[in-house]
């Protein structure tokens, strides 16, 4: 039987919690409570404000949290750590360069904190604000037409922190990549290994840019966690930014690893989620562009969308940012992305992103996203350019992490939401049964209440 101590010898204890928190996946067989069973403190008793997190010179042992034991990782202090992600992790900034802020504008007359809304595989309605606390929210911002109609902190996350993303990154380095082959510097129709020769005697080395970003490449990656010979255990050990413990003798840094990915059958012919895609597409933004991953975002976004603060793109040990989990940015910046989509890459005036994006992410995926949907609102469900498309006539997108974080965009309805959370549970289910169906209820709300 394999068990998380086993795990953890093999691996270490840092890769097997950075295992549980690049993917954004983690699905769970049916949309269960939070708790599945366990017991957790309550949102209000567990954030960092009340918990007194690295507090004192030294801080208490009780109250330290350490990287190199995973305590990081564990919940309650998951929800110290989700917000101060850099004093644990190396990482590269993102900078705004010193550019003036874009004051966002705020907007009145649509009353939030009056809905209400049921729970998927509940029998009653429930308040918005409890929804918030039942699914460890620490902060959201939704903007209706480019204006802020709602903004809350919760569990001593404030606006000014950096929050991290998990998996959300995994669409924003899809959107760079996106660009770059509306832009007529990658073309989707050509193979991985065009444009980097190392992964021609990969899994992904004929498997086209479009099978990449749609994540369809059929190659030997599996993210069973139970399963100690999973690749996401080599991948996660190679990502390590930890010395090496001794004896080990596998790739060091993602670039070492993903050349000795295998395929296993034919590209193109169904939706696998697999976080190595997004290492490639990472890749392929550096590859064509002559910089990382993070240097890229900061040069084409960052620097022009007038953020309130730098991003941190966290590394492995070579220093190449973790494409597909490691963004650490603020609330209201990550707003300010979602907004700078919904505008199809426009801001201010200036085409930021070419404007065909928009239409391209929407336009969803030739493949379901849920063979076997855990709840009959994910059925039309698919994925594309590393986003989740709802299939709602809406035409409303989503960028998905584990422990609650999301950027739901609704072009129809001009509607951005913003939200980061330290849930206890990493399963996107515990989050949907609650998020999603309050999406829809204030996506209902703002139509009612807005010209």
């Amino acid at each position: 039987m394999t068990t998380p101590t086993n795990m953890t010898k093999k691996f270490g204890v840092y890769s097997t919690t950075l295992a549980l928190f690049l993917t954004g996946q983690a699905w769970g067989a049916v949309c269960a409570p939070a708790d599945r069973g366990q017991t957790f403190l309550s949102s209000q008793e567990s954030g960092f404000d009340q918990q007194g997190w690295m507090k004192g010179s030294p801080p208490p042992v009780e109250k330290t949290i350490r990287l190199a034991d995973g305590s990081f990782w564990r919940f309650p202090a998951l929800r110290y750590s989700v917000a101060h992600m850099s004093e644990f992790l190396p990482t590269t900034l993102v900078n705004r360069r010193n550019t003036a802020t874009t004051p966002l504008e705020y907007a009145a007359g649509v009353p939030v904190e009056s809905i209400t809304f049921t729970p998927w595989g509940h029998d009653k309605p429930i308040p918005w604000s409890a929804g918030l606390l039942e699914t460890y929210t620490d902060g959201m911002v939704v903007l209706h037409q480019g204006k802020v109609i709602y903004e809350r902190y919760l569990g001593g996350f404030k606006d000014y922190h950096r929050h991290a993303l998990m998996s959300v990154t995994k669409s924003i380095t899809g959107t760079l990549a996106l660009d770059l082959v509306h832009r007529g510097l990658l073309d989707e129709s050509r193979s991985v290994s065009h444009y980097i020769p190392e992964l021609a005697g990969s899994g992904f080395g004929d498997a086209t840019v479009r099978d990449v970003l749609n994540m369809t490449t059929a190659i030997d990656f599996d993210e069973d966690y139970a399963d100690p010979e999973s690749e996401i255990w080599t991948f996660s050990a190679a990502g390590n930014p930890l010395p090496k413990p001794p004896g080990y003798k596998g790739p060091v840094g993602y670039y070492e690893y993903l050349p000795g990915v295998e395929k296993k059958g034919d590209h193109g012919q169904q939706f696998g989620y697999r976080t190595a895609n997004t290492e490639v597409a990472g890749w392929l933004v550096a590859r064509v562009t002559g910089m990382s991953v993070a240097d890229y975002l900061e040069a084409r976004v960052w620097s022009k969308l007038g953020v309130e603060r730098d991003a941190l793109f966290q590394v492995d040990e070579k220093g190449t940012p973790f494409a597909g989990g490691g963004l650490n940015m603020s609330l209201r910046d990550l707003a300010r992305f979602g907004e700078l989509l919904r505008n199809a890459g426009a801001h201010k005036g200036e085409q930021i992103l070419h404007p065909d994006i928009l239409n391209d992410i929407t336009a969803g995926g030739d493949h379901p996203a849920f063979q076997r949907p855990y709840h009959d609102n994910l059925k039309d469900w698919s994925y594309r350019s590393m986003w989740w498309v709802t299939g709602k006539p809406s035409g409303a997108f989503m960028a998905r992490g584990v422990h609650g974080q999301s950027l739901y965009i609704d072009p129809e309805n001009e509607t951005v939401i913003a939200r980061f959370a330290s849930h206890p549970v990493a399963t996107n289910s515990a989050n949907d049964c609650f998020t999603l169906p309050a999406y829809e209820a204030l996506i209902q709300l703002i139509k009612e209440t807005t010209p």
